[in-house]
């Protein structure tokens, strides 16, 4: 008997190796990039707030904002439990306890939202950061001016001194870390909206680079411990086919 799998089956199979291990080095990468990106905080921030970024650029960035907000996640998954029976516990999928819900997709909804609550509980236990939009940025020496109030300008709410981490940039890099998971062959897709609406972050004025970048970080690390190095229970248009020489 010899079995071969099929181009589709190997564009949709799981990455093979330690994907707990790429996750935290990519995180430990935009950590480091995040870092750096200190130095021009400020002159970014600046350029933005003036309104240099086209609108049609603009309205892109603000549409992809749904990848990245509780909400539009949210949503995001119910379609994919619509549409994917495995993430509903049809089909022979093992479900979650009573939910009509498979394992898959609660472990997809966790890492997504991972990242979201842990860079939350970092800019409400730990730093204060001025967001650009609330800042005023022409007295800022430095972008360590940003953290504390000193340079607060127009604080409206709470949220305009939680700069740090973006909560969105860490929603956005667990959820397209839990597709990717799910559905290896559109890695390049998830990965371009969640750079696309970590960017509106700071398009908008809401987030320095430095802000998005250790946010994704964040949003990796969780991914990285409840992904760890398993794979999915069940993935949709994988067929293996047996062929019996006659």
């Amino acid at each position: 008997m010899t079995s071969t799998v099929s181009t589709s089956d190997r564009a949709n199979s799981p990455p093979t190796g330690h994907p707990r291990r790429r996750l935290l080095a990519a995180a430990i990468a935009l950590a480091c990039l995040g870092v750096l990106a200190l130095s021009v905080d400020l002159d970014v921030a600046r350029w933005c707030k003036a309104g240099h970024i086209p609108k049609e650029i603009m309205r892109f960035l603000n549409f992809s904002e749904v990848f990245a907000h509780g909400i539009g996640v949210a949503t995001l998954l119910l379609t994919a439990a619509v549409l994917d029976p495995t993430l509903a516990g049809r089909r022979a999928t093992p479900s979650f306890s009573i939910l009509p819900v498979s394992r898959d997709f609660v472990r997809m909804a966790m890492t997504a939202f991972a990242g979201g609550i842990m860079a939350n509980l970092i800019k409400e236990t730990l730093v204060d950061r001025i967001r650009p939009r609330a800042a005023d940025l022409a007295t800022a020496a430095s972008s360590l001016a940003t953290f504390g109030d000193s340079i607060a300008a127009n604080i409206i709410s709470h949220s305009d001194a939680n700069s740090f981490p973006s909560g969105h940039a860490a929603v956005a890099a667990g959820f397209a870390a839990a597709l990717s998971w799910k559905y290896p062959r559109g890695a390049w897709l998830f990965v371009a909206l969640a750079t696309a609406a970590a960017a509106q972050r700071v398009a908008s004025s809401a987030h320095y680079p430095s802000d998005v970048l250790l946010g994704a970080a964040v949003g990796l690390v969780g991914a990285a411990l409840l992904l760890g190095n398993s794979k999915p229970e069940s993935t949709t248009g994988n067929t293996t086919t047996s062929l019996v020489p006659r």
